[in-house]
């Protein structure tokens, strides 16, 4: 039977479904709602609607749409690529195998706790700090972070080099402050937590006695790093994780422990100075672990082994993993199918390789060209407006203006791909792959040390939906996988393309400028460039967003903070504003009026469409406390609000809910 290409069907059933003249996803809409109430339920109220939480999803939006449907097209990939066969690539070897080798379950499942034995029992013979240190050294080499962080990076002040970093870590939970709030939710999560620890280790051999001791001593050692770890919101600043010393610094500050040693068995080169991000979180847990039992380091180190390695073992660890980070901390009812789990499991291993094929099929010339003159035109909107700020005076535009020509556009694909080239892929050995692909990604890395810097690296796979800025390579970054509808669609209606897309390179080219991005100049370096009085201006405009912010509910009681998302939602409020000067050029009074609105009005459409979502409520609390966006419905409204370009659009009055009485404005 001849095989429709997957691409081509999409595109198909894409353009069956595609019912207004623009391009604009009409049927989303909840057309009894007032846009000038709630633009949000105006523009996806019916998509939230239609669309519920899958059962294997704890949050589904917009682009886990879109990600799913990158998903069916890596998994055709993939499936074709495992098929053995005379004259296979060895990209394809590779690549196929991987996959093969993670759906074999029946393999899997016969060596159960197998791969990772030997490990738990070096771990459970460990009898002196000798051991401690070393098992430290050997987890390093394996990707398990354990006590603390440590790699390399570009020096935040001469971003040109690369040095090496150690700072905070080896917590278990997603941030420190689920081991210190004491409101009931708080205590419940731990209380769960020490029972998933526990049936972790019963599951590894240990009796229900012995199991819960060991709990309650990860708890112990992960309470002592949660004590002295940074909070989030300061960790934003990158000043307060800048403090270059010499080994023999590092080595009196944390009471002695054998750095030189721990720097040898990790592999790095030789080096004399390092960055050590929080000096006092180092401080704090060599002074209160020193005091810790033996058995207490057995217990954490052999949890830590267990949890990264679970989803790679037999179904009772991958299940029990899933019941507890999937399904209580996020609401995910169940596990996504397995062959949805291993292509993710290939971009995470061998991304680079899956990528030079993602793209062959999924990024066109076509596309590639409108989006960089999409780039050029927003990056001409953001000078234009640095140029005209009320609040700027002239000594710090003109640095800005700097900065803004220095920043260097990668789109579709990074520049090189990575080399896989001496990683050996096997097709009946899953955690094998693993331990070998990120040993060799980690070598990678830490070899660095001491080079000049690599400016044209990616942080993300080419099939990522999502894009990033790199304030210490000052790049903003858009891999192919967001390139596509509903952010991007080539055929459609240019002003979508400009709310959708448009947008997202204006939130990008704008973290170069919010709170953090605007510590660093052009070159990548932490520097102030700012006159005192502009910085001071900066801020008041700034502490605007944060504390309108911090008024929404994430859920239940919990509020955002506001923060914490300070730099993303001043990147949002910016993005909107610059792309749509990009698009008012572009049209130069042009525009026509298609499904029944203006060319700005489908701008704000096709900008609140990208966030559509529905959220599982434990979702919503997790990410209140973690993660630095927004959701989609404030990115929608909080931005909106703001914005008196929307407002005319649309004929909102002064006292409706969509018109701020105070409205922020940074860029």
């Amino acid at each position: 039977m001849k095989r429709i290409p997957l691409l081509l069907l999409l595109a198909a059933l894409a353009g069956a479904q595609t019912k207004s003249q623009s391009g604009l996803d009409t049927a989303a809409m909840d057309r009894a709602a007032d846009p000038c109430v709630n633009f949000y339920q105006y523009a996806c109220g019916n998509w939230v609607k239609t669309n519920p939480l899958p059962a294997d999803r704890s949050r589904w939006g917009r682009f886990t749409e879109l990600s799913e449907h990158n998903e069916k097209i890596l998994l055709d990939i993939l499936q074709g690529a495992a098929q053995v066969r005379p004259g296979r690539s060895p990209l394809d070897q590779k690549i196929g195998d991987a996959y093969a080798a993670c759906m074999d379950t029946a393999t899997i499942n016969k060596k159960g706790i197998e791969p990772i034995k030997p490990e738990l029992d070096r771990i459970a013979a460990l009898d002196s700090e000798a051991d401690v240190v070393g098992e430290v050294i050997r987890l390093h080499r394996l990707g398990i972070p354990v006590m603390f962080s440590f790699g390399a990076r570009p020096d935040a002040k001469d971003s040109s080099r690369t040095i090496a970093s150690v700072g905070q870590g080896g917590l278990s939970l997603p941030d420190r402050d689920y081991y210190l709030k004491t409101d009931p939710k708080s205590a419940e999560i731990r209380k769960q937590y020490l029972k998933h620890v526990q049936k972790m280790f019963e599951l590894a051999g240990d009796t229900a006695a012995g199991a819960e001791a060991k709990a309650a001593l990860v708890m112990e050692v992960e309470n002592i790093l949660a004590n002295a770890s940074m909070d989030r919101v300061s960790l934003r600043d990158p000043n307060k994780s800048y403090h270059m010393m010499t080994r023999a610094e590092l080595t009196a500050l944390t009471g002695n422990f054998p750095w030189d040693q721990f720097f040898a068995g990790v592999g790095a080169p030789a080096f004399e100075k390092l960055n050590v991000s929080q000096p006092d979180f180092l401080r704090q847990i060599s002074a209160n672990l020193s005091s810790e039992p033996i058995e207490a380091f057995r217990a954490y180190f052999a949890y830590h082994v267990l949890r990264a390695s679970a989803q790679m073992l037999s179904d009772p660890f991958e299940n029990e993993s899933f019941d507890f980070w999937g399904r209580y901390l996020t609401g995910a009812k169940e596990q996504r199918p397995r062959a949805a789990r291993c292509v993710a499991v290939v971009d995470r291993q061998l991304g680079d390789l899956l990528g030079e094929k993602y793209i062959e099929l999924a990024f066109g010339a076509d596309a590639k060209t409108q989006i960089n003159q999409m780039v050029d035109a927003i990056e001409k909107s953001m000078g234009n407006d640095i140029n005209t700020l009320p609040w700027m005076t002239a000594e710090t535009k003109k640095a800005a203006l700097a900065k803004l020509k220095a920043i260097t556009n990668n789109i579709g694909a990074p520049k090189k791909w990575r080399d896989y080239s001496k990683i050996t892929i096997a097709r009946d050995d899953y955690y094998g792959n693993a331990l070998r692909t990120t040993e060799a990604m980690l070598k990678q890395r830490i070899d660095k040390i001491g080079q000049a810097t690599d400016k044209s690296e990616w942080m993300m796979t080419t099939p990522t939906v999502n894009a990033f800025y790199s304030p210490q390579n000052n790049t903003i970054n858009f891999p192919a996988g967001i390139l596509q509808s509903p952010f991007f669609d080539p055929r459609r209606d240019v002003a979508l393309n400009y709310g959708g897309a448009g947008v997202v390179i204006g939130h990008e080219l704008t973290h170069g400028f919010d709170d953090q991005g605007r510590k660093f100049d052009g070159d990548g370096n932490l520097r102030d460039w700012w006159t005192p009085a502009d910085g001071a201006e900066f801020d008041k405009r700034a502490a605007c967003i944060a504390n309108e912010y911090s008024g929404f509910t994430a859920v239940d009681d919990v509020k955002l903070n506001g923060r914490l998302t300070l730099g993303e939602n001043t990147a949002d409020n910016g993005g909107l504003r610059i792309a749509l000067m990009a698009l008012h050029d572009t049209l130069a009074g042009n525009g026509k009026v298609l499904d029944g609105f203006t060319p700005e009005q489908r701008f704000f459409l096709g900008f609140a469409q990208i966030w559509c979502e529905n959220v599982a409520p434990q979702e919503a609390r997790s990410r209140a406390m973690t993660d630095p966006h927004s959701p989609g419905r404030y990115r929608v409204n909080g931005t909106l609000q703001n914005s008196p370009e929307f407002q005319k659009a649309f004929s909102c009055k002064a006292g409706q809910p969509m018109v701020s009485a105070d409205p922020c404005r940074v860029w």
